[in-house]
């Protein structure tokens, strides 16, 4: 798409100030003229500074930062839509955009190290296909986020990067493997951000940083090998909205030389159509509701926000069929971690030379139970189990356009858990606390599309979400029904934690065209950020000393982190921002 792209603003505009604006927003302050990429990018970087730092009690989410790089290609997207305003030329679709990529997802000449330490020094030879389709699209890479090791857990936090935590509420994890985007979006650390997903890695965290991820169907977005074979997975977009989300999926989707498995078009309009003019008027539309799954432990404020989803798309008249699927919560475990056996756990394994002590201990007990499964049952017994579960997920969409369920089952996990003794929820333990989330089913069935929004928020103050699912290949369903439910519910705004810190709103419009790092500018250098201050009232384990410019972070000692189970907020260490 070279073409500029003309689209409706969302029902809920985002806030006034730079760093929260959605994309679509962003795209039209820079083709008029009322602020430019320099000072959205420069809000976005005064916000690192006021709440990312881990040593200031922030919520680390970037790995990799690239200042001096993205205000330079900020000041180029300046240059280049005040020549199109004169000239009357199209733009390229994320032109001046920022975008905060996963740290698996290769840059050319750049750390690829996957939070493993025993990657570390390792660089990448070639930009991953949707890389080189964001840069080409004109969208600045100016940072990268934090996963956990290999992205092989649900809570952010390694031995190479530290904790990263959730701005709703920091004593709770942002949800993983993607779990630093989720949080850098909510943060207003960045406008776009990339993901992936091979059990939840990409809707998880977007439920609990209250913003919408996209899982595409198996190919739909290029990969990278060996990995981009393993049909469990695939990359996509996350965004604070239904409509930036089908933006950047619409850059990063299509077939790519590089991956064999990829198919479709790039840059089709056709999400972007339907995004951006959502229908509220839903009848003739069949959806089908399952609440728990096949028997996940619900979370009571998960339930009520999920019903009010229901409640309100059925009030703008869609037809709501409750279905039961006929598995169980063990059954979906089984199934997911005998296929993880056949592949990640072999690939983690691979990736630290068999050095296991380097892991933190969810990795290691990763391998251990992948490494059990792949001992216990065949490959062929694999995919006969994906056999079963897909037959019982096309039974649930029969009759139906879109399926809905929770995204997660818990309304929070803790941020630095490890989970080595399991999970208890709603009163039931678990020996795998995978059994938290509702998202693999649809991994086991990866044709199908997911896309993964806010549903409300829970008591702790963390998000909750749903996520809709679409028959084999049909993203128009999921889309459809997103944008709608994004119309419906009211928005959950900016994190409160995230709402005051020290800057007076912005006035759009005024000093336009001046570049953010001019002495004029809205955020202008030569006035210091004030820095929060976070009182402690329990201790804080810190692994890391904040995020390096180039390579990965700088480890300090290191502190044994507690197997831990789900407990009340009110258990966990709480934050609370002081400002002077």
């Amino acid at each position: 798409m070279t073409e500029e792209t003309t689209m409706h603003t969302p029902t809920h505009p985002s806030t006034t100030r730079l760093e929260f604006l959605t994309a679509v927003e962003a795209l039209d302050g820079f083709r008029s003229g009322e602020f430019s990429p320099s000072d959205v990018l420069a809000a976005h970087w005064e916000q690192v500074d006021l709440v990312n730092r881990p040593q200031d009690g922030g919520i680390n989410a970037l790995s990799h930062e690239y200042r001096k790089a993205s205000i330079q290609q900020a000041r180029q997207a300046d240059d280049r839509y005040a020549q199109a305003r004169s000239e009357g030329a199209p733009t390229p679709p994320l032109l001046g955009l920022a975008v905060a990529t996963k740290e698996k997802h290769a840059i050319a000449g750049k750390p690829v190290t996957q939070g493993l330490i025993a990657q570390t020094g390792i660089r990448a030879d070639s930009d991953m296909p949707i890389i080189e389709r964001i840069r080409a699209a004109g969208g600045i890479v100016h940072a990268r986020t934090t996963t956990p090791e290999f992205s092989c857990a649900s809570v952010t936090h390694s031995k190479l990067w530290g904790v990263t935590r959730n701005p709703w509420n920091t004593a709770a994890g942002p949800g993983g493997s993607s779990g630093g985007a989720g949080a850098a979006l909510a943060a207003g650390l960045t406008t776009l951000a990339t993901a992936s997903d091979i059990g939840g890695s990409t809707r998880i965290p977007a439920g609990f940083c209250g913003v919408v991820g996209y899982k595409a169907p198996y190919g739909r977005v290029p990969g990278a090998a060996p990995l981009s074979a393993d049909w469990y997975r695939g990359d996509g977009p996350m965004a604070r909205t239904v409509l930036d989300t089908a933006l950047l999926a619409s850059v990063m989707s299509g077939q790519h030389a590089s991956d064999h498995t990829s198919w479709g078009p790039q840059n089709s309009r056709k999400l972007i159509d339907i995004a951006s003019s959502p229908k509220t008027d839903l009848r003739g539309l069949r959806i089908a509701f399952e609440p728990t799954l096949g028997g996940f432990p619900v979370d009571p404020d998960v339930a009520a926000n999920t019903r009010n989803v229901i409640e309100a798309l059925a009030a703008a008249g869609a037809d709501i069929i409750e279905v039961r699927a006929q598995w169980d919560v063990e059954q979906v475990l089984t199934t997911c971690f005998t296929h993880f056996g056949q592949i990640m756990g072999n690939a983690l394994s691979d990736a630290v030379n068999g050095d296991l002590d380097s892991l933190s201990p969810y990795a290691q007990r990763f391998v251990d139970i992948t490494a059990r499964a792949r001992e216990a049952s065949s490959l062929f017994d694999s995919i006969r189990m994906d056999l079963a579960m897909q037959a019982e997920i096309s039974r649930l969409l029969a009759g139906a356009d879109t399926l809905i369920t929770p995204t997660s089952a818990c309304a929070m996990l803790p941020a630095d858990g490890n989970f080595l003794d399991g999970i208890t929820l709603n009163g039931t333990h678990y020996d795998n606390y995978m059994a938290a989330h509702m998202t693999m089913p649809f991994n086991t069935a990866n044709r199908c599309p997911v896309l993964a929004l806010p549903s409300g928020r829970a008591a702790c103050g963390v998000p909750t979400s749903v996520q809709i699912v679409g028959a084999p290949l049909n993203e128009a369903s999921v889309f459809r029904i997103g944008a709608a439910i994004e119309a419906l519910l009211p928005p959950l705004g900016i994190a409160p934690s995230m709402q005051s810190r020290g800057r007076v709103p912005i006035k759009r419009g005024r000093h336009a065209r001046r570049r953010a790092c001019g002495p004029d500018s809205w955020y202008s250098p030569r006035r210091k950020p004030r820095r929060p201050q976070f009182r402690q009232r329990h201790a804080f384990e810190r692994t890391t000393n904040g995020p390096s410019t180039e390579g990965p972070f700088l480890e300090l000692p290191q502190v044994t982190l507690r197997s831990l189970t789900f407990v009340s907020v009110h258990n966990l260490r709480v934050y609370r921002p002081v400002h002077p």
